[in-house]
């Protein structure tokens, strides 16, 4: 049985502000974002895909998710 797959995603709107999640399908979840489904960017889209990572477990794909949100708006990010 293969296990399944993520991908970190990271997602800007015209005001330049950024949201950063993980998905089994990031341009379904993309689009959730921008039918405002999502509570946290509802009302503040359009939102845009500005970066993915490749394909990982879940396990992995949220040590990276947590990495990155904890680098949010410093030079890191």
């Amino acid at each position: 049985m293969e296990e399944t797959q993520y991908q970190v995603y990271v997602i800007r709107n015209e005001e330049n502000r950024h949201y950063i999640g993980l998905s089994e399908d990031m341009l379904v979840r993309l689009e959730q974002h921008n039918k405002g489904i999502s509570k946290w960017t509802r009302g503040k889209g359009p939102w845009k895909l500005v970066w993915s990572s490749g394909w990982m477990d879940l396990s992995a794909a949220t040590r990276l998710e947590r990495k990155l949100k904890a680098q949010k708006g410093g030079a890191g990010f």
